[in-house]
């Protein structure tokens, strides 16, 4: 009973050093924000020890591997085939203007050279630093370089892996020491902030494995994650340095971007949204399969025109696409990512400017699509064969347009005011299979 009322107390308290966080941004922090919502569309990258298996990322907890064993794969992961220029030159083919690279999964392996573990990729038989050789091709060719940490952990028993949801398999038996886990962290973190230049941003996933459950939308925790203290450490190195938290909750003091997992924000189709939206840049995130790290037997690629839509519609609710990528353990992306990223990156190249630095918010999504706006410009996206294919309403439009037509050609469009909103005519019109898109000049 004692023991009870002691974790009760400790996890009440925990919540309520959140809660009491204050955070200011700075002026740089504040210009990153803005210049990150502009960019709409980034790579994500998974990829580690753990690709040399084809099984995805979570393959240790899943397969309840021990950490004896999986130790093992710093002797075989040799990305001989890595190369970073072949990396960035995929993500600005793609129309990418940023990449969230994984530093650190849950499976505790680092993609670079740190000095607080062993368990890390230049000890592997490749033996160099991935993460610097990214850095500098990212610096070099203006691609934004965002950072992903795990802040739960399956390999290391000063992780309080006792109360934890996951890596219960992996054989750990020593008594944890979180507060010797958190120091670690900070250590590496610094090490992260303070060798590879400019980084853009930090984020972070993990969280959730504290919880009871998935479905907990409060700020209890079983442990207190010392997240002003992290935070406040981040923003100390580098203060343009965005923070986000894949914590499935919304933002804390000290965050400044909401990410969503494999949901557009405010839906919930996957059981990781349902949390509030909130007024700081927003991001969602999505694979291109089925999978986040390489799976060798997974063949449900996305289609160019799903992740056309799924950008698109994400645009609308003012939040970047950040779409991931599974390197196969040589160090090469599948020629299935490269060759649709490609696609997308071609798309882009016409209607890119319907997508980048533009907001949503301005028009809930209609039977036909959604509107994504640029100060006075507005693109109104028919992604959905209308209803009657002659015209789309546009209801409840309070802005008087000056002149319509349609965004590549410049064909002009006619379009008449009724009560019940804007018709725009689509005479003569072939609608385009993946997104015909009509720019409204507003007055």
């Amino acid at each position: 009973m004692r023991r009870l009322l002691s974790n009760l107390l400790f996890c009440c308290f925990a919540t309520m050093v959140l809660q009491a966080q204050t955070y200011t941004p700075t002026a740089e922090n504040l210009a990153a924000r803005k210049e990150f919502q502009d960019m709409k569309f980034g790579m994500f990258i998974h990829w580690g020890a753990s690709s040399v298996l084809g099984n995805g990322e979570w393959v240790m907890n899943n397969r309840n591997i021990g950490v004896n064993e999986y130790g093992r794969l710093i002797n075989i992961f040799n990305p001989q085939n890595f190369d970073a220029k072949k990396w960035v030159a995929t993500a600005k083919a793609g129309g990418m203007k940023y990449i969230t690279f994984i530093t650190r999964h849950h499976d505790s392996f680092s993609n670079w050279d740190t000095k607080q573990s062993d368990w890390k990729i230049t000890n592997t038989p490749y033996g160099k630093d991935a993460l610097k050789q990214l850095a500098d091709e990212c610096h070099k060719e203006g691609i934004k370089l965002f950072l992903y940490y795990s802040l739960l952990d399956w390999y290391r028993s000063d992780y309080q892996y006792e109360t934890g949801k996951t890596g219960k398999g992996t054989g750990r038996t020593q008594k944890s020491d979180w507060e010797s886990y958190i120091r670690f962290m900070k250590a590496q973190l610094t090490e992260l902030l303070t060798n590879y230049g400019k980084i853009d941003g930090i984020w972070f996933d993990g969280h959730w494995d504290q919880l009871d459950n998935d479905h907990d939308k409060s700020l209890q925790s079983k442990v207190n994650w010392h997240y002003d203290e992290i935070y406040k450490l981040i923003h100390s190195l580098q203060p343009q340095c965005l923070i986000s938290n894949n914590h499935h909750l919304t933002p804390i003091p000290g965050e400044d971007f909401q990410a969503f997992e494999k949901d557009l924000p405010g839906g919930n189709s996957t059981g990781f949204g349902g949390q509030a939206v909130s007024q700081l840049p927003l991001e969602t995130c999505e694979t291109m399969n089925d999978s986040w790290g390489f799976n060798i037997t997974d063949k449900k690629y996305k289609s160019t025109k799903d992740l056309i839509h799924y950008m698109v519609n994400a645009a609308s609710l003012n939040a970047n696409f950040l779409l991931n990528v599974g390197p196969m353990p040589d160090g090469t992306i599948q020629p299935e990512f490269v060759a649709t990223l490609k696609e997308m990156g071609d798309w882009m190249k016409i209607n890119g400017q319907s997508i980048y630095e533009t907001r949503g918010g301005v028009l809930k999504a209609q039977e036909w699509g959604v509107v994504t706006a640029k100060d006075k410009i507005w693109y109104a996206h028919i992604i959905k064969t209308p209803k009657d294919s002659s015209y789309i309403l546009i209801p409840d439009m309070k802005n008087k347009i000056a002149k319509c037509n349609l965004l590549n050609s410049k064909k002009a469009l006619k379009f008449k005011i009724k009560p019940e909103g804007t018709y725009i005519y689509l005479e003569g019109i072939i609608l385009d299979p993946i997104d015909t898109i009509i720019e409204l000049q507003l007055k």
